[in-house]
């Protein structure tokens, strides 16, 4: 009876702890399932609301640039196109992508920037990108009062002239190489493990101001970003029973958008840009202190620490006053005074031979009838 009594309790255990490993793997399907289905099953990817749209963070980058101290004088600046020219596309494995790598909308990206300079404070941006169309508005507006208000000079008051900048933004996106530094590392004990894997992408910027004046490259700077990626996985392979086999595995990928990156590397092309400009007497700052204490940083994260007593001081640009800009003033308008209307003249006809003389210088019956016209309104001869 022991005997009997041992073997029901070793196999009673036996169907408990399976039972328990059934419960376990099952629990753990089914969790790792929901992570994976939730974010990303078609019925939830097609309900409003599920992630609202929010404002975009400051970043680190952009609370540097709008912390900037503000300059002497505001400075205007003209944004044409800031393009991408890599002319890399997406890498893909197994098929072509005709999707670009890095983003085009690096104009868009440029002009937030400059905006965010300083709080609003240092540059006045004319946007350009978009010319024809401010163009062909413009001058709908001119034939419109032509037409309909016979107008030939327009009116300032109405359509006032575009401003113009002395300065051009220039530039673009030079460079993205991909895999530039990879690595991982991992580790598995009875079955149990996981692994990490990381890889480096770079992205290149280059800003430059362009003289209106003269075209002059008064100042350049060259940006370069990392763009990081990292993925970590984590796997059980078990024996429950010789015949039994649970096995697991779950993981977790984080790639920084590219269009963050490229807005990073433009921002700190704008706030770079600035320095050097102050540094080259282009513009300056309206606190001296902290503008030559921002110099100096700069200097050091350019040249680095032993470098920054050997650099010559740099030459200045050849076009002088470079930030100035005269506006067009147009000319005082005169309304035109409308013309009076002519006198109309009275003719007098002769009497018709034996009748009384015409009253009130009526015209015969057959001039007084004006001409015969179409259907169309042309004269009929």
């Amino acid at each position: 009876m022991s005997y009997i009594s041992e073997v029901h309790v070793t196999d009673t255990l036996q169907s408990a702890r399976k039972l328990a490993m059934a419960v376990l793997g099952t629990a753990l399907v089914v969790v790792l399932t929901g992570c994976v289905a939730s974010p990303f099953d078609q019925k939830g990817s097609l309900t409003a609301g599920r992630y609202q749209p929010v404002l975009a963070p400051i970043t680190p980058i952009n609370a540097d640039l709008r912390a900037l101290p503000p300059p002497s004088q505001r400075v205007t600046v003209s944004v044409y196109d800031f393009p991408d020219l890599t002319g890399q596309f997406k890498d893909q494995t197994n098929f072509q992508s005709l999707s670009k790598a890095v983003s085009q909308g690096g104009s868009s990206m440029l002009i937030n920037a400059l905006q965010d300079a300083g709080q609003r404070h240092w540059f006045t941006v004319l946007d350009r990108a978009a010319l024809n169309d401010l163009l062909k508005e413009r001058q709908i507006v001119t034939e419109m009062r032509k037409v309909y208000r016979g107008e030939q000079n327009i009116n300032p008051g109405v359509l006032p002239p575009l401003n113009s900048a002395s300065i051009i933004l220039e530039g673009g996106i030079t460079g993205y190489d991909t895999n530039v530094q990879t690595g991982g590392a991992g580790a598995n004990f009875l079955g149990i493990g996981g692994s990490t894997k990381w890889t480096q992408d770079t992205i290149t910027v280059t800003l430059r101001a362009v003289s209106t004046k003269t075209s002059e490259v008064l100042a350049s700077v060259t940006v370069n970003k990392v763009i990081a990626s990292v993925a970590l996985d984590g796997n059980m392979f078990l024996y429950v029973q010789m015949d039994k086999l649970l096995q697991a595995e779950t993981g977790y990928t984080q790639n920084e958008p590219k269009q963050i990156a490229v807005q990073g590397a433009i921002e700190k092309a704008v706030k770079s840009l600035i320095i050097e400009g102050a540094q080259l007497h282009i513009w300056s700052f309206k606190d001296k202190a902290a503008g030559n204490a921002l110099i100096a940083q700069y200097n050091v994260e350019k040249y680095g620490e032993t470098a920054v007593a050997d650099t010559r001081p740099q030459a200045l640009p050849v076009t002088r006053n470079a930030a100035a800009v005269v506006q067009t003033q147009p000319i005082r308008f005169r309304t035109p005074q409308p013309k009076a209307a002519p006198v109309a003249s009275v003719t007098t006809y002769p009497a018709p031979a034996g009748g009384a003389p015409s009253t009130a210088g009526a015209a015969p019956a057959d001039k007084a009838l004006p001409p015969a016209q179409g259907a169309d309104g042309e004269t009929l001869n």
